[in-house]
C-alpha cells in the first residue's frame, strides 16, 4: 500500500513536471483535472487493500458488519471496478503530455469519477451495515480497523468528489471528442519492443469497429477464469451452479465495460444502427438487473414465493429472469419511444483521429 502511495506521488509530480500537450501548452483545465485525478487514485489506493483484507482474510471478514449481501455483493463490485479504472487512469497519465490534452483531461476526470463513485457506493452500503447493528455480536478489534479504514476512504471520497466537481468538463462536451484511451495505448505499446508490431492504426481501427465483440470477449474470458477459480477452490460439482456464476460475472463485466465505455470514452465507436443502439441498451438493463437481482435476491425471493437461499435453480431461475424481464421491457419501451419520434438527421458531426 505504501509503495502504491509512493508511486501515485512519484506519476502526480512527473505529471507536473511534464503536463502540456505536445507543444509546451498546459491542456485545458489540466490543473484541476490533475488535481482530481491523483485524488481519485488517491482513494483507490486507500480503498482497495481495506476492501481486500475485509473480504479475504477469513478472520477480518468474520468481524467484517459488512460480509453478507447486500452489502457484500456491492463491495465486491466496487473491488473489482476500481482498481481496473485506477490501473487504466495511471497508465494513461505516462501520457498526459501527447496531443488531445483537452479530451485526454475530461475523459480520465471522468473515468477517476467513476471509480470514486464505486468506492462511495460501497462504502454506503458498509456504512448502513455498521450503523444497522449487523453481526454486533461477532465484532472485534478488527471490526474496530474496518470502521477507522471506512472513515478515512469516506473523508477521501468526499474531498475527491469536491476536486471532481471543480475538473468537470462542460455539459456535452463528449460529443466532440476526437482522441480516445485506446490511441493513447497505441503510444504506449509503441514504447515496448515486444509489443510495438502489435500498436498498429489497423487494429486499433478493427477495435473500434468491433468494441461490442471486444466487450463481450473480454468479459467472457474474465468470467471464466474467476468461476474455473471459485469452483476449483470451492470444490463445485454442481453444472447448474458453475453455469449460473459464469452467466452472472458475464453480465457484471459486460455491463461495467459498456457503461464506463460510454462515461469515459475508452474506445470511440462508429455511428451505429438504431436497432443495433437499442439491442445493446435491452442487454446491459439486463445486465445490470440481474446484478441487481443476485444482490438483492434474500428479498427477491420470498415475493416471488420462495423460501430457500440455497436452492440453485430457484436463484438462477429468479435472478436470470429479472434480467431477462428487465431487457425485453427496455427493448420494447425503446422500440415504441423511436416510433413515437418523427424522423431525423442521423448524420454524425465531426468525429475522432488517433491521438
Amino acid at each position: 500500500m505504501l509503495l502504491d502511495a509512493y508511486y501515485v506521488a512519484r506519476t502526480m509530480r512527473l505529471m507536473r513536471a511534464n503536463m502540456g500537450n505536445g507543444n509546451g501548452r498546459e491542456p485545458r483545465g489540466g490543473q484541476a483535472a490533475l488535481a482530481a485525478v491523483g485524488a481519485g487514485l488517491g482513494t483507490a489506493v486507500l480503498f482497495e487493500p481495506l476492501s481486500l483484507l475485509a473480504t479475504q482474510d477469513k478472520s477480518v471478514r468474520a468481524a467484517s458488519p459488512w460480509q453478507d449481501d447486500p452489502y457484500d455483493a456491492v463491495v465486491g463490485l466496487a473491488e473489482f471496478a476500481v482498481p481496473v479504472l485506477a490501473l487504466v487512469i495511471a497508465l494513461r497519465l505516462t501520457v498526459w503530455w501527447a496531443p488531445g490534452g483537452p479530451d485526454r483531461a475530461q475523459q480520465t476526470v471522468r473515468a477517476a469519477g467513476a471509480a470514486t463513485a464505486f468506492a462511495a457506493l460501497a462504502a454506503g452500503f458498509e456504512w448502513a451495515a455498521l450503523l444497522g447493528g449487523r453481526h454486533r455480536a461477532d465484532r472485534d478489534g478488527w471490526t474496530w480497523l474496518l470502521t477507522g479504514g471506512l472513515a478515512a476512504v469516506s473523508l477521501l471520497v468526499l474531498g475527491t468528489a469536491r476536486l471532481l466537481v471543480r475538473g468537470r468538463s462542460p455539459l456535452g462536451s463528449s460529443a466532440g471528442w476526437r482522441h480516445d484511451w485506446l490511441g493513447d495505448a497505441l503510444l504506449v505499446t509503441g514504447r515496448v519492443p515486444v509489443l510495438r508490431r502489435w500498436a498498429a492504426p489497423g487494429a486499433a481501427a478493427w477495435v473500434r469497429a468491433h468494441a461490442w465483440t471486444v466487450f463481450v470477449t473480454l468479459s467472457v474470458c474474465a468470467a471464466a477464469a474467476l468461476t474455473a477459480a471459485q469452483a476449483v477452490g470451492e470444490r463445485w460439482t454442481d453444472p447448474l451452479l458453475i453455469a449460473w456464476m459464469l452467466v452472472a460475472l458475464t453480465a457484471s463485466h459486460l455491463a461495467f465495460c459498456v457503461v464506463s465505455n460510454t462515461l469515459a470514452g475508452f474506445v470511440t465507436r462508429p455511428p451505429r444502427s438504431r436497432a443495433r443502439r437499442v439491442a445493446e441498451a435491452s442487454v446491459v438493463t439486463g445486465c445490470v438487473a440481474l446484478q441487481a437481482a443476485i444482490t438483492f435476491r434474500a428479498g427477491l425471493l420470498p415475493a416471488v414465493g420462495s423460501r430457500s437461499l440455497s436452492s440453485v435453480p430457484v436463484v438462477a431461475a429468479v435472478t436470470v429472469g429479472a434480467g431477462l424481464a428487465a431487457a425485453t421491457a427496455t427493448a420494447a419501451a425503446l422500440t415504441l419511444a423511436g416510433r413515437a419520434r418523427p424522423p431525423r438527421d442521423t448524420a454524425v458531426q465531426g468525429g475522432w483521429k488517433q491521438s
